[in-house]
């Protein structure tokens, strides 16, 4: 059986093609102003007048709900705004200190292969984290990033207990992908409680901070953008595009 772990990430890469974009927002992105943007920008890259795009935002506390959502999973729906997207998955979390990634790419240049494409951008969050010396990994059973916490109890199957420290949701339309991942840097945990984070209420809910690294969202991005560059075989020399 193929795995997540056995796909070949080099194989979306992009060879001679344009630079991917790269754009971060300054101060928290409205959810409604985002999806609005990410829909023209995905419908330009699919017709060919737009270059691929990365962009870099924060939200203000907000939950979303995918495609996969379970109501029952909405524990506090009158805490925060709550937004029905396209994308794969359940709900999930975003706020201040955690860091989204909106990744619009065009996989007819690259590889017309949805669970390739997720497998790499795994290999994302995992080789960005690995470049602050903390281990990421992936679980066949559970999509997104995890961590191993030896300082906390174990589970009560007798394992290791685990934390997510980020999540993944991706939505194709035309080939083009938009949504993303996000990693949580430092936001506020306690807002992980009023849902059960991706459908898993096991396992517990992590950031670099609460790890004990006192890093910047400036860290994180430098990091992320040259992790993207060895996965997707983007160059480094890209413009960043201004913030706004």
């Amino acid at each position: 059986m193929l795995t997540r772990t056995d796909l070949d990430h080099s194989m979306l890469a992009q060879a001679g093609a344009p630079p991917v974009r790269w754009r971060i927002s300054d101060g928290l992105v409205a959810y409604e102003d985002a999806v609005a943007e990410m829909e023209r920008e995905v419908a330009a890259i699919a017709d060919g007048k737009a270059d691929e795009l990365v962009w870099l935002v924060e939200h203000p506390p907000i939950y979303t709900a995918g495609t996969s959502a379970n109501v029952a999973d909405l524990i506090e729906p009158d805490r925060f705004p709550v937004f029905s997207t396209g994308r794969g998955g359940e709900y999930t979390y975003h706020g201040p200190g955690q860091r989204v990634a909106y990744v619009m790419l065009d996989l007819k240049r690259r590889r017309q292969d949805v669970r390739a494409f997720v497998a790499a951008l795994e290999q994302l969050v995992i080789r960005t984290l690995d470049m602050m010396n903390v281990r990421g990994e992936r679980r066949e059973d559970r999509v997104g990033v995890w961590v191993r916490r030896p300082d906390k109890p174990l589970l009560p199957d007798g394992s290791m207990a685990e934390d997510k420290i980020a999540a993944l949701g991706i939505r194709l339309r035309k080939w083009v992908s938009f949504h993303g991942l996000s990693i949580n840097v430092e936001p506020d945990l306690s807002h992980f409680a009023g849902i059960v984070p991706c459908g898993i209420s096991a396992y517990g809910v992590t950031s670099l901070v609460d790890l004990g690294l006192p890093v910047e969202m400036y860290d994180v991005d430098m990091r992320l953008r040259e992790a993207f560059g060895e996965i997707f075989g983007s160059s480094l020399n890209e413009s960043i595009e201004g913030s706004r």
